[in-house]
């Protein structure tokens, strides 16, 4: 098997393509590997490293497949030829399944190919046959060869060169670092005497883990592009080619990257308890050198001085003081040890403040009056509420920790009086803290009241915009059927059956309009009841209930008079039908005037109807000479 060697090692060599996989594959899906001789003298020793660097790259299974070796021998001579076929059987015999040579055209000398490769077969190990560049196509598809050979497909050496120099590279360095990060982790599991061990011993990794990420990320977007690129292996080599599993290069970067990330997340997680135990081992170390000087000089004057202060201004002014007792004492540097009544008044005044400024804020947004242009505008206003509150919360929360911290500190303050008693000034100062965070509290509540009352009347301007919206809608539909009306329902029928129809059908579209006028009256009566609510005086329905009574008044009136034209055609088809249904038997009889009469009448009168200029539909020409040619009939039965 051929050992993992490294392309920095031989990089001079590999620059002068000796040798190269292009990513191409014989019929059996054996890997293609091309040694292209020149016609200076080759080198056999670095040709030999060349071809165990190539073949350490392909997975063992891509190996057992065969390969199959092209010697390109178009511009060399016969006996280098010879000597590189010879050398394979040194250097891959088991692995090579077929050796095309590749010959020049005017073909050398016959006394010297008489030395025939194929009685050499068993001692070689595989077979060898010498071939023209144009008819290696037999042998191997023209898109797995590359284009010296006529194919088409593409090999760029000098980008796969780079490309097996970063990966090793990442390899390498990622490598080393999972180790050294895996042995950090493992250390902190174990027992504290190895942390005191290790924690002397740098833990610093010799390689950035941020950079070496970045790295695999970028080669693996490199590796994946290639697959999207369509060309396998193009312009990549075979470790480049990503579509075959057995180049493992980028299911193995896929690998390296998760096992880095995932040990990377808990070496930052050892740093930070690291750092969290010497931050305590220094605290540890202040608090003993406190404890020494209150318990010796400090405590005299310690005893004459419990006040907190009950307001900023005052525990500033205490703060001042006791900055100078610290100044005093070169024994020991307090400033560094912050002692008790500093440290507390701090974290109280410093929260105190935070609280009333996110109040302020939060109530000045409340009292300002609102009026957003539109739903999206309200969305945002109570997203900002929602977070202004919420850091209110957040102000209470620390108020009220930093609040019993310093109850708790006043309650095992005795402990450092030697015997005075401090009951007294503490309950005082004991009081006012609970008032003050009580105060807090209170004034929080009246403000999440204050929301709620906000965020209802958010909600109802959004109900209101939409019911606005919704009836303007309303409005449209309305008169998108009035247009229809007008321009569309014309036809009268041509007999008593259709127009029986088109009766139905009108009656069907007018219910429709009316559900349609009724639903924008109620949403019009929700704006006037919203507004009401709101006591938002300033908006009004506007125009729409207007422009809604306006297009139901058209709408009715030119519907009633669609009625009216289908019930007298209606009437005038009935009629006509009878008397033409009954007069072929009774012609020689006397028939009924009246009936004629009647039938007369009733087409006159749609005939006037149809033909009345200001009449909202108009007359259309076709009914009018279907009833004409209906009337004829008739009269001349009655002729």
């Amino acid at each position: 098997s051929h050992s993992k060697m490294e392309a920095t090692k031989i990089l001079p060599v590999l620059k002068k393509k000796l040798a190269f996989l292009s990513g191409g594959k014989d019929r059996r899906s054996g890997l293609i590997l091309t040694i292209p001789l020149c016609t200076e003298q080759t080198s056999m020793e670095e040709l030999s490293a060349t071809l165990d660097y190539l073949l350490g790259i392909p997975s063992e299974k891509c190996k057992a497949r065969g390969f199959t070796v092209i010697v390109d021998g178009r511009k060399s001579q016969w006996n280098i030829v010879k000597t590189v076929v010879l050398m394979l059987q040194n250097v891959i015999p088991a692995e090579v399944s077929l050796v095309c040579v590749v010959k020049p055209d005017e073909f050398w000398d016959k006394k010297v190919t008489h030395f025939c490769f194929w009685k050499e077969k068993d001692r070689l190990g595989f077979e060898v046959i010498l071939v023209s560049a144009n008819k290696l196509t037999r042998y191997i598809e023209p898109c797995q060869l590359t284009d010296e050979f006529g194919g088409s497909l593409v090999y760029d050496h000098l980008d796969w060169l780079n490309k097996r120099l970063v990966f090793e590279k990442f390899t390498k360095e990622s490598t080393s670092l999972l180790d050294e990060l895996t042995g950090i982790n493992e250390n902190e599991k174990g027992s504290q005497a190895e942390k005191d061990r290790s924690s002397e011993s740098n833990i610093l990794p010799s390689f950035d883990p941020e950079t070496v990420l970045q790295t695999g990320h970028e080669l693996l977007s490199e590796l994946q592009q290639r697959r999207f690129n369509g060309s396998e292996g193009g312009g990549g080599g075979t470790a480049w080619s990503p579509m075959d599993d057995e180049l493992l290069a980028q299911p193995q970067v896929m690998k390296l990257l998760d096992s880095l990330r995932e040990q990377y997340t808990k070496y930052q997680e050892v740093c930070r308890q690291r750092s969290k135990r010497s931050q305590l081992e220094e605290i540890q170390t202040k608090v003993m050198q406190v404890v020494n000087w209150l318990e010796g000089p400090g405590t005299e004057q310690l005893r004459t001085q419990w006040g907190i202060g009950d307001s900023i201004r005052a525990s500033q002014a205490l703060q001042q003081k006791h900055e100078e007792i610290e100044s005093q004492h070169s024994v020991i540097s307090l400033k560094s040890c912050e002692p008790l009544l500093k440290l507390l008044s701090d974290a109280t005044v410093m929260c105190l403040s935070q609280m009333s400024q996110q109040l302020d804020g939060l109530l000045g947004m409340l009292c300002a009056d609102v009026a957003p242009a539109d739903g999206a505008a309200i969305q945002q206003t109570l997203k900002h509420l929602e977070e202004k509150l919420k850091s209110v919360e957040g102000a209470l929360q620390s108020l009220r920790e930093k609040g019993q911290v310093l109850l708790d500190q006043m309650s095992t303050q005795t402990s450092f009086s030697y015997g005075k008693d401090v009951s007294i000034e503490n309950k005082e100062n004991i009081d006012h803290i609970h008032s003050v965070m009580e105060d807090m509290q209170l004034r929080k509540q009246r403000c999440e009241d204050m929301v709620d009352v906000r965020r209802l009347k958010m909600l109802q301007m959004v109900q209101l915009f939409k019911c606005e919206e919704d009836a303007s809608q309303a409005v449209e539909w309305l008169g998108e059927l009035l247009d229809a009306l007008l321009k569309t329902h014309i036809r009268l029928g041509d007999d008593s059956q259709e127009t029986k129809v088109l009766l139905e059908k009108h009656k069907k579209f007018v219910d429709v309009a009316q559900s349609t006028y009724d639903y924008g009256r109620q949403l019009l009566q929700a704006t006037v009841v919203l507004c009401q609510s709101l006591r938002c005086t300033t908006r009004s329905s506007g125009d729409t209930l207007p422009r809604l009574n306006r297009v139901w008044k058209q709408f009715t009136v030119t519907s009633d008079e669609r009625q009216h034209r289908l019930e007298m055609a209606s009437a005038f088809h009935t009629a006509a039908e009878k008397i033409l249904r009954e007069s072929p038997e009774l012609a020689e009889l006397m028939v009924d005037v009246e009936a004629y009469e009647e039938v007369e009448t009733v087409g006159k009168g749609l005939l006037d109807r149809l033909t009345v200029p200001e009449d909202p539909i108009g007359g259309p020409q076709d009914v009018l000479q279907t009833l004409l040619s209906s009337m004829e009939k008739t009269t001349l039965l009655q002729q």
